[in-house]
Protein backbone atom coordinates (compact mmCIF):
# COMPACT_ATOMS: atom_id res chain seq x y z
CA UNK A 1 0.00 0.00 0.00
CA UNK A 2 2.93 2.89 1.29
CA UNK A 3 4.56 1.61 -2.42
CA UNK A 4 1.59 2.59 -4.59
CA UNK A 5 0.72 5.49 -2.42
CA UNK A 6 4.65 6.69 -3.14
CA UNK A 7 3.85 6.46 -6.80
CA UNK A 8 1.15 8.68 -6.79
CA UNK A 9 2.64 10.76 -4.61
CA UNK A 10 5.89 11.00 -7.02
CA UNK A 11 3.25 12.50 -10.16
CA UNK A 12 1.93 14.94 -8.28
CA UNK A 13 2.94 18.30 -10.40
CA UNK A 14 2.91 21.23 -8.13
CA UNK A 15 4.60 23.96 -10.26
CA UNK A 16 1.15 24.65 -12.44
CA UNK A 17 3.20 22.87 -15.63
CA UNK A 18 1.10 20.59 -16.98
CA UNK A 19 2.75 20.01 -20.15
CA UNK A 20 4.60 16.40 -20.49
CA UNK A 21 3.63 15.88 -17.18
CA UNK A 22 1.57 12.73 -15.41
CA UNK A 23 -1.08 14.18 -13.04
CA UNK A 24 -2.56 12.47 -9.93
CA UNK A 25 -6.26 11.08 -10.32
CA UNK A 26 -7.72 11.53 -7.32
CA UNK A 27 -9.85 8.25 -7.45
CA UNK A 28 -6.63 6.47 -8.75
CA UNK A 29 -5.88 4.59 -5.69
CA UNK A 30 -9.19 3.38 -4.58
CA UNK A 31 -9.36 1.59 -8.30
CA UNK A 32 -5.79 0.29 -7.95
CA UNK A 33 -6.60 -1.51 -4.45
CA UNK A 34 -10.02 -2.53 -5.21
CA UNK A 35 -11.64 -0.46 -2.90
CA UNK A 36 -13.94 1.49 -5.07
CA UNK A 37 -17.39 0.52 -5.27
CA UNK A 38 -19.64 0.60 -8.25
CA UNK A 39 -23.25 0.46 -8.71
CA UNK A 40 -23.19 -3.12 -9.68
CA UNK A 41 -21.65 -4.40 -6.26
CA UNK A 42 -25.13 -3.46 -4.47
CA UNK A 43 -26.96 -6.54 -3.99
CA UNK A 44 -30.96 -6.38 -2.19
CA UNK A 45 -33.14 -8.83 -1.69
CA UNK A 46 -36.11 -9.27 -3.57
CA UNK A 47 -34.10 -7.27 -6.58
CA UNK A 48 -36.09 -7.73 -9.78
CA UNK A 49 -33.97 -8.10 -13.42
CA UNK A 50 -35.18 -5.79 -15.87
CA UNK A 51 -34.66 -6.16 -19.85
CA UNK A 52 -35.31 -4.78 -22.72
CA UNK A 53 -37.11 -5.74 -25.81
CA UNK A 54 -35.81 -4.42 -28.76
CA UNK A 55 -36.55 -3.71 -32.27
CA UNK A 56 -34.98 -5.71 -34.91
CA UNK A 57 -35.35 -3.00 -37.75
CA UNK A 58 -34.07 0.12 -38.49
CA UNK A 59 -37.41 1.85 -39.32
CA UNK A 60 -40.42 0.29 -38.97
CA UNK A 61 -44.41 1.30 -38.09
CA UNK A 62 -45.38 -1.07 -34.86
CA UNK A 63 -48.34 -2.55 -35.72
CA UNK A 64 -49.57 -5.03 -32.41
CA UNK A 65 -47.65 -5.88 -29.24
CA UNK A 66 -48.41 -9.24 -27.46
CA UNK A 67 -46.94 -9.55 -24.19
CA UNK A 68 -49.93 -12.07 -23.10
CA UNK A 69 -46.95 -15.11 -23.16
CA UNK A 70 -44.45 -13.26 -21.28
CA UNK A 71 -46.79 -11.90 -18.55
CA UNK A 72 -47.71 -15.69 -17.76
CA UNK A 73 -44.22 -17.33 -17.63
CA UNK A 74 -43.40 -18.44 -14.00
CA UNK A 75 -41.21 -15.63 -12.25
CA UNK A 76 -42.57 -12.40 -14.30
CA UNK A 77 -43.59 -10.30 -12.35
CA UNK A 78 -44.55 -7.00 -14.49
CA UNK A 79 -44.59 -6.12 -18.29
CA UNK A 80 -44.44 -2.13 -19.10
CA UNK A 81 -45.05 -0.46 -22.42
CA UNK A 82 -45.31 3.36 -23.29
CA UNK A 83 -48.87 3.23 -21.99
CA UNK A 84 -47.06 2.92 -18.08
CA UNK A 85 -44.61 5.62 -18.40
CA UNK A 86 -46.74 9.00 -17.34
CA UNK A 87 -44.76 11.48 -19.41
CA UNK A 88 -43.24 9.47 -22.30
CA UNK A 89 -41.84 11.58 -24.68
CA UNK A 90 -38.95 13.98 -23.69
CA UNK A 91 -36.24 14.82 -24.43
CA UNK A 92 -32.46 15.51 -22.40
CA UNK A 93 -31.92 18.91 -23.09
CA UNK A 94 -34.86 19.92 -22.62
CA UNK A 95 -33.84 21.25 -19.38
CA UNK A 96 -31.61 24.06 -21.16
CA UNK A 97 -34.63 24.88 -23.55
CA UNK A 98 -33.57 22.68 -26.40
CA UNK A 99 -36.80 21.34 -27.82
CA UNK A 100 -39.14 19.64 -29.47
CA UNK A 101 -39.56 16.70 -26.87
CA UNK A 102 -38.71 13.98 -29.56
CA UNK A 103 -37.55 10.61 -28.11
CA UNK A 104 -39.98 8.04 -26.09
CA UNK A 105 -38.77 6.40 -23.19
CA UNK A 106 -40.60 3.28 -24.51
CA UNK A 107 -41.71 3.09 -28.58
CA UNK A 108 -45.15 4.40 -29.26
CA UNK A 109 -46.34 3.23 -32.85
CA UNK A 110 -43.16 3.20 -34.40
CA UNK A 111 -39.25 2.63 -33.93
CA UNK A 112 -36.98 4.71 -35.67
CA UNK A 113 -33.10 2.89 -35.13
CA UNK A 114 -32.32 -1.05 -34.93
CA UNK A 115 -32.32 -1.81 -30.69
CA UNK A 116 -34.50 0.77 -30.05
CA UNK A 117 -36.71 -0.58 -26.79
CA UNK A 118 -40.15 -1.43 -26.84
CA UNK A 119 -41.30 -3.08 -24.29
CA UNK A 120 -39.78 -3.60 -20.65
CA UNK A 121 -39.74 -6.94 -18.85
CA UNK A 122 -39.45 -7.35 -14.86
CA UNK A 123 -38.37 -10.81 -13.69
CA UNK A 124 -36.81 -12.74 -10.57
CA UNK A 125 -33.98 -13.28 -12.81
CA UNK A 126 -31.97 -12.38 -15.60
CA UNK A 127 -32.63 -15.87 -17.00
CA UNK A 128 -36.48 -15.64 -16.68
CA UNK A 129 -36.44 -11.98 -17.76
CA UNK A 130 -34.27 -13.42 -21.38
CA UNK A 131 -36.73 -15.47 -21.86
CA UNK A 132 -39.99 -13.36 -21.17
CA UNK A 133 -38.11 -10.77 -23.85
CA UNK A 134 -38.38 -13.93 -26.34
CA UNK A 135 -41.67 -14.48 -26.09
CA UNK A 136 -43.18 -11.14 -26.61
CA UNK A 137 -44.58 -11.05 -29.54
CA UNK A 138 -44.66 -7.44 -31.60
CA UNK A 139 -45.82 -7.32 -35.50
CA UNK A 140 -43.90 -4.52 -37.40
CA UNK A 141 -44.50 -2.56 -40.77
CA UNK A 142 -40.96 -2.27 -42.54
CA UNK A 143 -40.30 1.43 -43.06
CA UNK A 144 -37.27 2.58 -45.62
CA UNK A 145 -34.60 3.93 -43.73
CA UNK A 146 -32.23 6.45 -44.29
CA UNK A 147 -28.34 6.26 -43.08
CA UNK A 148 -26.87 9.11 -45.19
CA UNK A 149 -26.62 12.75 -44.00
CA UNK A 150 -26.78 14.24 -47.22
CA UNK A 151 -29.40 11.79 -48.12
CA UNK A 152 -31.61 12.46 -45.66
CA UNK A 153 -31.36 16.51 -46.08
CA UNK A 154 -33.20 15.57 -49.75
CA UNK A 155 -36.37 16.00 -50.71
CA UNK A 156 -38.50 13.15 -50.89
CA UNK A 157 -36.53 11.56 -48.55
CA UNK A 158 -38.01 8.96 -45.39
CA UNK A 159 -39.33 11.00 -42.37
CA UNK A 160 -36.92 9.81 -39.38
CA UNK A 161 -38.47 11.82 -36.68
CA UNK A 162 -41.68 13.43 -36.91
CA UNK A 163 -41.62 15.61 -33.94
CA UNK A 164 -39.50 17.68 -35.88
CA UNK A 165 -41.32 17.28 -39.12
CA UNK A 166 -38.05 17.39 -41.01
CA UNK A 167 -35.03 15.37 -40.84
CA UNK A 168 -32.93 18.12 -39.21
CA UNK A 169 -32.74 20.49 -36.36
CA UNK A 170 -34.13 24.33 -36.66
CA UNK A 171 -32.22 26.87 -35.37
CA UNK A 172 -33.87 30.12 -34.79
CA UNK A 173 -35.74 29.40 -38.22
CA UNK A 174 -32.79 27.72 -40.03
CA UNK A 175 -32.19 24.78 -41.04
CA UNK A 176 -28.54 24.58 -39.56
CA UNK A 177 -26.48 26.78 -37.00
CA UNK A 178 -25.15 29.50 -38.86
CA UNK A 179 -21.79 31.54 -38.69
CA UNK A 180 -21.27 34.63 -40.88
CA UNK A 181 -18.01 36.75 -40.60
CA UNK A 182 -16.47 39.26 -43.25
CA UNK A 183 -17.12 38.32 -47.01
CA UNK A 184 -15.95 34.91 -48.40
CA UNK A 185 -16.70 35.00 -51.75
CA UNK A 186 -14.27 37.83 -51.48
CA UNK A 187 -11.78 35.85 -49.56
CA UNK A 188 -11.47 33.52 -51.95
CA UNK A 189 -11.55 36.02 -54.81
CA UNK A 190 -8.36 37.63 -53.36
CA UNK A 191 -6.51 34.37 -52.64
CA UNK A 192 -3.55 33.27 -54.48
CA UNK A 193 -5.01 29.42 -53.94
CA UNK A 194 -7.78 27.87 -53.41
CA UNK A 195 -8.29 24.27 -51.29
CA UNK A 196 -11.50 22.75 -51.04
CA UNK A 197 -11.35 18.92 -49.30
CA UNK A 198 -13.55 16.57 -47.57
CA UNK A 199 -13.24 14.68 -44.32
CA UNK A 200 -15.54 12.08 -42.55
CA UNK A 201 -15.90 9.95 -39.62
CA UNK A 202 -17.87 7.08 -38.66
CA UNK A 203 -19.64 6.70 -35.42
CA UNK A 204 -17.46 5.97 -32.41
CA UNK A 205 -17.94 3.48 -29.37
CA UNK A 206 -17.14 4.01 -26.24
CA UNK A 207 -16.96 0.54 -25.07
CA UNK A 208 -16.75 1.24 -21.32
CA UNK A 209 -15.43 -1.26 -19.02
CA UNK A 210 -18.50 -0.94 -17.11
CA UNK A 211 -21.31 -1.06 -19.07
CA UNK A 212 -24.54 1.34 -18.73
CA UNK A 213 -26.50 0.87 -16.06
CA UNK A 214 -28.47 1.47 -12.62
CA UNK A 215 -30.52 -0.46 -9.85
CA UNK A 216 -33.39 1.98 -8.30
CA UNK A 217 -34.65 1.02 -4.16
CA UNK A 218 -37.82 1.69 -3.06
CA UNK A 219 -37.87 3.41 0.70
CA UNK A 220 -39.96 3.18 3.21
CA UNK A 221 -40.47 7.01 3.56
CA UNK A 222 -41.98 6.96 -0.20
CA UNK A 223 -39.09 7.94 -2.27
CA UNK A 224 -36.76 6.15 -4.95
CA UNK A 225 -33.21 5.81 -4.20
CA UNK A 226 -31.20 5.01 -7.44
CA UNK A 227 -27.30 4.04 -7.93
CA UNK A 228 -26.24 4.89 -11.32
CA UNK A 229 -23.08 5.34 -13.17
CA UNK A 230 -24.52 8.39 -14.91
CA UNK A 231 -22.19 11.03 -15.85
CA UNK A 232 -24.93 13.69 -15.37
CA UNK A 233 -26.81 13.16 -11.98
CA UNK A 234 -28.91 16.46 -12.39
CA UNK A 235 -30.04 15.99 -15.65
CA UNK A 236 -30.95 12.30 -14.70
CA UNK A 237 -32.13 13.11 -11.33
CA UNK A 238 -34.80 16.37 -13.36
CA UNK A 239 -35.70 14.22 -16.78
CA UNK A 240 -36.68 11.39 -14.66
CA UNK A 241 -39.44 13.03 -12.20
CA UNK A 242 -40.46 14.68 -15.36
CA UNK A 243 -41.02 11.62 -17.31
CA UNK A 244 -42.27 9.92 -13.93
CA UNK A 245 -44.65 13.27 -13.23
CA UNK A 246 -43.34 13.00 -9.70
CA UNK A 247 -41.75 15.63 -7.27
CA UNK A 248 -37.89 16.01 -7.78
CA UNK A 249 -37.68 15.88 -4.61
CA UNK A 250 -39.04 12.14 -4.20
CA UNK A 251 -35.95 11.09 -6.39
CA UNK A 252 -32.55 10.34 -4.91
CA UNK A 253 -29.80 9.97 -7.22
CA UNK A 254 -26.20 8.47 -6.13
CA UNK A 255 -23.60 8.45 -8.29
CA UNK A 256 -20.14 9.58 -8.91
CA UNK A 257 -18.25 6.59 -9.51
CA UNK A 258 -18.38 5.35 -13.42
CA UNK A 259 -16.20 2.51 -14.96
CA UNK A 260 -15.25 4.36 -18.08
CA UNK A 261 -17.63 7.10 -19.20
CA UNK A 262 -16.27 9.60 -21.50
CA UNK A 263 -19.43 11.55 -22.01
CA UNK A 264 -22.01 8.62 -23.22
CA UNK A 265 -23.19 7.86 -19.42
CA UNK A 266 -24.38 11.61 -19.50
CA UNK A 267 -27.71 9.88 -21.52
CA UNK A 268 -30.93 9.85 -19.34
CA UNK A 269 -32.09 6.42 -20.67
CA UNK A 270 -31.84 3.42 -18.36
CA UNK A 271 -32.57 5.42 -14.70
CA UNK A 272 -36.42 6.52 -15.71
CA UNK A 273 -37.77 3.27 -16.68
CA UNK A 274 -35.63 2.07 -13.91
CA UNK A 275 -37.16 4.51 -11.54
CA UNK A 276 -41.07 3.70 -12.75
CA UNK A 277 -40.64 -0.24 -12.79
CA UNK A 278 -39.43 -0.05 -9.13
CA UNK A 279 -42.43 2.45 -8.06
CA UNK A 280 -44.89 0.11 -9.96
CA UNK A 281 -43.29 -2.96 -7.99
CA UNK A 282 -42.04 -1.56 -4.63
CA UNK A 283 -39.40 -3.36 -5.02
CA UNK A 284 -35.82 -2.95 -5.93
CA UNK A 285 -34.59 -3.11 -9.82
CA UNK A 286 -31.29 -4.04 -11.74
CA UNK A 287 -30.85 -2.31 -15.30
CA UNK A 288 -28.02 -2.78 -17.12
CA UNK A 289 -26.97 -2.89 -20.47
CA UNK A 290 -25.52 -6.34 -21.72
CA UNK A 291 -22.17 -6.06 -23.93
CA UNK A 292 -23.90 -6.36 -26.86
CA UNK A 293 -26.24 -4.08 -25.73
CA UNK A 294 -23.57 -1.49 -24.85
CA UNK A 295 -22.61 -1.61 -28.38
CA UNK A 296 -25.89 -1.43 -30.14
CA UNK A 297 -27.65 0.97 -28.65
CA UNK A 298 -25.52 2.97 -26.33
CA UNK A 299 -24.69 6.67 -27.80
CA UNK A 300 -21.56 6.81 -29.57
CA UNK A 301 -19.83 10.11 -30.72
CA UNK A 302 -21.84 11.37 -33.82
CA UNK A 303 -20.36 10.86 -37.06
CA UNK A 304 -19.49 13.68 -38.72
CA UNK A 305 -19.07 14.84 -42.71
CA UNK A 306 -16.89 18.22 -43.38
CA UNK A 307 -16.31 20.07 -46.17
CA UNK A 308 -13.35 22.96 -45.98
CA UNK A 309 -12.71 25.56 -48.25
CA UNK A 310 -9.80 27.35 -48.02
CA UNK A 311 -8.54 30.63 -49.22
CA UNK A 312 -4.61 31.19 -48.81
CA UNK A 313 -1.94 33.31 -50.30
CA UNK A 314 1.30 32.47 -50.89
CA UNK A 315 2.91 33.76 -47.74
CA UNK A 316 0.74 31.45 -45.97
CA UNK A 317 -2.30 33.54 -44.38
CA UNK A 318 -5.72 32.10 -44.78
CA UNK A 319 -8.09 34.96 -45.98
CA UNK A 320 -11.17 32.92 -46.19
CA UNK A 321 -12.41 29.50 -45.00
CA UNK A 322 -16.34 28.16 -45.73
CA UNK A 323 -16.90 25.13 -44.20
CA UNK A 324 -20.02 22.95 -44.42
CA UNK A 325 -20.77 20.13 -41.70
CA UNK A 326 -23.25 17.44 -41.20
CA UNK A 327 -23.21 15.68 -37.49
CA UNK A 328 -25.42 12.61 -38.00
CA UNK A 329 -27.55 12.73 -34.41
CA UNK A 330 -29.18 9.53 -35.41
CA UNK A 331 -33.09 9.19 -34.72
CA UNK A 332 -33.40 11.27 -31.49
CA UNK A 333 -31.77 14.43 -30.37
CA UNK A 334 -30.15 13.36 -27.30
CA UNK A 335 -27.12 16.22 -26.97
CA UNK A 336 -26.18 16.43 -30.79
CA UNK A 337 -27.90 19.82 -31.31
CA UNK A 338 -25.27 21.63 -28.82
CA UNK A 339 -22.95 19.30 -29.90
CA UNK A 340 -23.83 21.22 -33.35
CA UNK A 341 -23.51 24.55 -31.88
CA UNK A 342 -20.03 23.66 -30.50
CA UNK A 343 -19.06 22.28 -33.74
CA UNK A 344 -20.50 25.95 -35.30
CA UNK A 345 -18.94 27.91 -32.48
CA UNK A 346 -15.32 26.13 -32.78
CA UNK A 347 -14.84 27.04 -36.53
CA UNK A 348 -12.58 27.66 -38.21
CA UNK A 349 -10.33 26.46 -35.47
CA UNK A 350 -7.53 28.37 -33.26
CA UNK A 351 -7.21 30.68 -36.08
CA UNK A 352 -8.01 34.00 -37.19
CA UNK A 353 -9.42 34.28 -40.68
CA UNK A 354 -11.13 37.79 -41.87
CA UNK A 355 -13.81 35.58 -43.96
CA UNK A 356 -15.59 33.17 -42.62
CA UNK A 357 -18.66 30.89 -42.99
CA UNK A 358 -20.36 27.78 -41.25
CA UNK A 359 -23.04 25.54 -41.99
CA UNK A 360 -23.85 23.04 -39.39
CA UNK A 361 -26.38 20.84 -40.21
CA UNK A 362 -27.66 18.58 -36.73
CA UNK A 363 -29.24 15.74 -38.76
CA UNK A 364 -31.66 13.03 -38.00
CA UNK A 365 -30.87 9.15 -39.51
CA UNK A 366 -32.42 5.85 -38.84
CA UNK A 367 -28.87 5.39 -36.56
CA UNK A 368 -28.42 4.58 -32.66
CA UNK A 369 -28.74 8.00 -31.63
CA UNK A 370 -25.19 9.42 -30.90
CA UNK A 371 -24.18 11.80 -27.93
CA UNK A 372 -21.61 13.56 -25.74
CA UNK A 373 -17.47 11.77 -26.44
CA UNK A 374 -14.72 13.48 -24.97
CA UNK A 375 -14.89 17.17 -26.71
CA UNK A 376 -17.76 16.28 -29.31
CA UNK A 377 -18.61 18.73 -31.26
CA UNK A 378 -14.99 19.78 -31.79
CA UNK A 379 -12.70 16.16 -31.87
CA UNK A 380 -14.08 15.72 -35.53
CA UNK A 381 -13.46 18.70 -36.63
CA UNK A 382 -10.08 19.82 -35.01
CA UNK A 383 -8.93 16.62 -36.86
CA UNK A 384 -10.36 18.24 -40.26
CA UNK A 385 -8.81 21.49 -39.32
CA UNK A 386 -5.77 20.09 -38.76
CA UNK A 387 -5.33 17.64 -41.51
CA UNK A 388 -6.53 20.46 -43.88
CA UNK A 389 -3.52 22.89 -41.96
CA UNK A 390 -1.24 20.43 -43.37
CA UNK A 391 -2.00 19.97 -46.75
CA UNK A 392 -2.24 23.93 -47.44
CA UNK A 393 1.86 24.03 -45.80
CA UNK A 394 2.53 21.38 -48.21
CA UNK A 395 0.90 23.15 -51.27
CA UNK A 396 2.68 26.27 -50.50
CA UNK A 397 5.95 24.44 -49.08
CA UNK A 398 5.46 25.56 -45.87
CA UNK A 399 6.48 24.63 -42.46
CA UNK A 400 3.36 23.08 -41.04
CA UNK A 401 3.79 24.55 -37.45
CA UNK A 402 5.28 28.11 -38.58
CA UNK A 403 1.61 27.72 -40.86
CA UNK A 404 -0.29 27.62 -37.54
CA UNK A 405 2.04 29.91 -35.63
CA UNK A 406 1.41 33.05 -38.59
CA UNK A 407 -2.33 32.06 -38.39
CA UNK A 408 -3.06 31.44 -34.52
CA UNK A 409 -5.03 33.79 -32.76
CA UNK A 410 -3.39 36.15 -30.79
CA UNK A 411 -5.13 37.68 -27.93
CA UNK A 412 -7.42 40.69 -28.59
CA UNK A 413 -8.54 38.73 -31.76
CA UNK A 414 -12.46 38.79 -32.58
CA UNK A 415 -13.45 35.43 -33.58
CA UNK A 416 -15.89 34.37 -36.19
CA UNK A 417 -18.85 33.94 -33.88
CA UNK A 418 -18.15 37.44 -31.99
CA UNK A 419 -15.85 36.51 -29.18
CA UNK A 420 -12.72 38.45 -28.24
CA UNK A 421 -10.23 36.41 -27.34
CA UNK A 422 -8.46 36.64 -24.20
CA UNK A 423 -6.20 34.44 -22.28
CA UNK A 424 -5.00 32.01 -25.83
CA UNK A 425 -1.74 30.99 -24.38
CA UNK A 426 -1.82 29.36 -28.15
CA UNK A 427 1.43 30.29 -28.93
CA UNK A 428 3.35 29.17 -25.85
CA UNK A 429 1.38 25.89 -26.02
CA UNK A 430 2.83 25.28 -29.73
CA UNK A 431 6.31 26.98 -28.15
CA UNK A 432 6.68 24.14 -25.68
CA UNK A 433 5.29 21.12 -28.00
CA UNK A 434 7.97 22.06 -30.65
CA UNK A 435 10.87 21.78 -27.82
CA UNK A 436 9.42 18.43 -26.57
CA UNK A 437 9.35 17.06 -30.47
CA UNK A 438 12.79 19.15 -31.40
CA UNK A 439 10.79 20.66 -34.19
CA UNK A 440 13.47 22.99 -35.76
CA UNK A 441 11.02 25.84 -35.58
CA UNK A 442 12.07 29.29 -37.11
CA UNK A 443 13.53 31.59 -34.44
CA UNK A 444 11.32 34.40 -34.88
CA UNK A 445 8.25 32.46 -33.74
CA UNK A 446 9.95 31.11 -30.40
CA UNK A 447 10.06 35.01 -29.45
CA UNK A 448 6.91 35.80 -30.04
CA UNK A 449 3.49 35.69 -27.71
CA UNK A 450 0.10 35.27 -27.78
CA UNK A 451 -0.19 38.76 -25.96
CA UNK A 452 -2.09 41.57 -27.53
CA UNK A 453 0.40 42.38 -30.21
CA UNK A 454 3.07 39.72 -29.39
Amino acid sequence: MEHIRKIFADERSDDHNAVGVSIERSDGLGHVTGKTQFYADRHYPGMLTLKMVRSPHHHAKILNVDTSAAEKMPGVVRVLTHADVPSNIYTILRLIQVEPNDEPVLAVDKVRFKGEAVVAVLAESEAIARDAVDAVRIDYEELPPVFDVEEALKPGAPLVNEYHGNNYFTYEGHHCRRVRYGDVEKGFAAADHVVEERYSSAPIEHAPVETTGCIVVPEANGRLTCYSNTQALFFTLDNAGLILNTPFQRLRLIGGTVGGGFGGKVDVITEPVAFLAADLTKRPVKFSYSREEEMQVSSPRAAERIYIKDGVMNDGRIVARQIRLYVDAGAYSRHSPYGTTKAAAHMPGPYTIPNVQVDAHCVYANRTPSSAMRGFGVTIGDFALEVQMDKIARLIGMDPMALRMLNAYRDGDAKAHGETTKGAALVEVMQEAAKLADWPLDGKYLSESSGKGG
